[in-house]
Parts: structure tokens; C-alpha cells; sequence
């Protein structure tokens, strides 16, 4: 099963356009603030990646923390929202366009509404809860696992791209890792 399920992983992460995850490390690395949100599982991505930016030194929060300031222009609001069709994600875009923020969306569906959102769109083409069912299940493992498996990976790889964008140093990063554990 480990087999299948890396093969799964690796054949959707080499259909992720490398232009646009380029794109998307430049956003982040150039912007004012970062505030990032997923749902679900995916938040769970989510907040490592914004953990990873805090150690990168880029000024980061999660939408939902008490510290999380507004978003405004020179901003990027970074959002997962594998299916494309979550209302609170759809929500939460609206309110960072309106305030001027540029929207980074990570979705599966590249026709959802989220999409249509969004500034820049990196699309992971792979299984969600929202084509898991029927004819259309292409994955071993459950509902939306291979998304969030690839969203990991995906993070991962924009850190080491981010930090050669922002030369940290590995010592830098370590630095900022918390010592409250």
C-alpha cells in the first residue's frame, strides 16, 4: 500500500506547473503580510507551511488566531481549498480581494468557484472529497488524502524555493523555532 500511495503522490506533483509555484514564492516572499487559511485537514497543511514562513522570517499569521491582523494592499491572503467550492474558504477570498489583498489559492479544480477568485491559482490535480466517490475515485486512500499529502509536499518544496528567494540560512530558521515546546 505505501508503494501505491507514493506512486499516487509522486504522479500528481509532477503535474504541478513549476512556473506557477515559482510565481507563488515570489508572491509570498515579496508580500507586506501573509495570512494563510485552510479547512479541515487541509488547515492542518496549512499551519505547518505557516509555521515554516514564520521560520523562513516572513511575516505570517492564521486566519482564526487571536493575533491575526486585517489584510489590506501589499498583502497576500494564501487559502487551500482542495474541492473549490468551500463556502467559508469562498467567503474569506471575498473579504481579502474587497480589502485589497492578492489571493493565492492551492485547490484541486481548477473550474471551481474559488478559482475564480483568486490572483494566482496552483493546481494539484488530485482526488478531494469532492471526486472521491464512483467512477470517479482515482486514489487508494480515502476522500482527500492524496491532496493534502501532495499539499505538504507541495509546502515543503516552496520552503526550500523561499528560502533561497529570501536567503535564509538554515541557522536563521532554526533560531526562530520556538523553545515553548
Amino acid at each position: 500500500m505505501f508503494s501505491t500511495a507514493l506512486d499516487e503522490l509522486g504522479a500528481v506533483l509532477a503535474r504541478v506547473d513549476g512556473d506557477r509555484i515559482d510565481a507563488a514564492c515570489g508572491m509570498l516572499a515579496g508580500a507586506r503580510q501573509i495570512v494563510a487559511y485552510g479547512c479541515g485537514r487541509e488547515a492542518l497543511q496549512v499551519k505547518g507551511f505557516a509555521m515554516r514562513l514564520y521560520h523562513l522570517g516572513l511575516p505570517v499569521s492564521v486566519v482564526g488566531d487571536m493575533t491575526t491582523p486585517p489584510v489590506g494592499q501589499g498583502d497576500v491572503f494564501l487559502v487551500s481549498s482542495g474541492p473549490g467550492e468551500t463556502s467559508t474558504v469562498l467567503t474569506l477570498m471575498g473579504i481579502a480581494r474587497e480589502a485589497g489583498a492578492t489571493v493565492l489559492l492551492v485547490t484541486a479544480q481548477a473550474g471551481g468557484s474559488a478559482a475564480g477568485l483568486a490572483d494566482l491559482t496552483l493546481l494539484i490535480p488530485a482526488q478531494t472529497m469532492a471526486n472521491d466517490q464512483g467512477p470517479q475515485k482515482t486514489s487508494v486512500l480515502p476522500m482527500g488524502s492524496v491532496f493534502e499529502g501532495a499539499l505538504f509536499l507541495l509546502f515543503e518544496i516552496m520552503v526550500l524555493k523561499l528560502r533561497e528567494l529570501t536567503a535564509a540560512s538554515p541557522e536563521a530558521m532554526r533560531a526562530r523555532h520556538t523553545n515553548m515546546e
